[in-house]
């Protein structure tokens, strides 16, 4: 198997095509196609779906997270002063939104590193990391992807929450309508709001709202859309203006958060590990 093969292989992936592909690593699509047909004749298996857009086989997964594996250390033994070493992330919205902003502005400091973020809830990021789309991701997932470390972040309490005008109009008696007031959901993939409906032996309301951005979505509890759960770091600066209030005080859902990453001896790995442990302890995420 040889680097460019693989090099290749990674590009079609990253890009969706062939011919995408071809125009990032600067050849023809004639020569991506030839060393893929190259790369499949010595796995003796077909490593990429010819769909719209390609996406590996299970076979060509491992040699995904290969491929970009060794493309992380060559960058790094490159002592070209262009050279520039990938960095990328898979990170849940909320943290991007709140404590993971300092991360950011760490790597915005470094020079010749490219930070390419993948925003995926908690739940799913550690797909990513299996697939070899990204090197480190946040994630609610502690068992260690093969190949990977993993190590704890704390974890993350969120509060029902909605504005003081939505309260009260699906008050009822001393509580609310839990089973028909509208609620806000981040995604398909949001289950949040769902488990605490669960918890009260609930189903999803008639009214089901998905704003799909982290700031949005906040924006859109406070206009009154529905009600939805709130991470601490965006829910409390809101209840003590009055924006926001809490629908219940016992209710709430905790979401442990843990930091995994390729074991690799990556330098730029360990220091973007580095900035991830400083954010944390500089904003603490529970």
């Amino acid at each position: 198997m040889q680097p460019d093969q693989l090099a290749a292989l990674a590009a079609i992936v990253e890009h969706g095509t062939f011919e995408a592909a071809a125009r990032s690593l600067h050849v023809t699509t004639s020569a991506v196609s030839q060393r893929i047909r190259a790369l499949e004749a010595s796995a003796g298996q077909v490593l990429v779906r010819r769909t719209a857009p390609c996406t590996p086989t299970a076979a060509g997964e491992p040699l995904v997270r290969m491929a970009r594996q060794w493309a992380l250390l060559l960058a790094e033994a490159r002592s070209e002063p262009d050279a520039v070493v990938d960095l990328p992330v898979a990170v849940n919205a909320d943290s991007l939104a709140t404590w993971f902003r300092g991360v950011v502005g760490e790597v915005a400091t470094w020079e010749g590193v490219r930070l390419r973020l993948h925003v995926e809830d908690q739940g799913w990021s550690a797909d990513l990391l299996r697939r070899g789309d990204v090197l480190a991701a946040v994630t609610s997932d502690p068992v260690a992807v093969q190949g990977c470390t993993v190590e704890p972040l704390g974890s993350v309490r969120y509060r029902p929450a909605a504005s003081p005008a939505y309260a009260e109009r699906w008050r009822r008696a001393r509580g609310y309508d839990w089973a028909r007031m509208p609620v806000v959901v981040f995604n398909e993939k949001d289950a949040l709001q769902h488990d605490l409906l669960v918890a009260r032996g609930l189903s999803a309301p008639p009214v089901v709202h998905r704003v799909p951005t982290s700031a949005d979505f906040h924006e859109a509890v406070r206009l009154g859309l529905g009600w939805g759960l709130l991470p601490s770091a965006q829910l409390d600066p809101d209840l003590a203006t009055g924006r926001l209030v809490v629908l219940s005080a016992r209710d709430h859902v905790d979401v442990p958060l843990f930091w995994q990453r390729w074991r690799l001896e990556s330098a730029a790995l360990s220091r973007l590990t580095t900035a991830v442990r400083a954010a944390k302890r500089r904003r603490p995420v529970a």
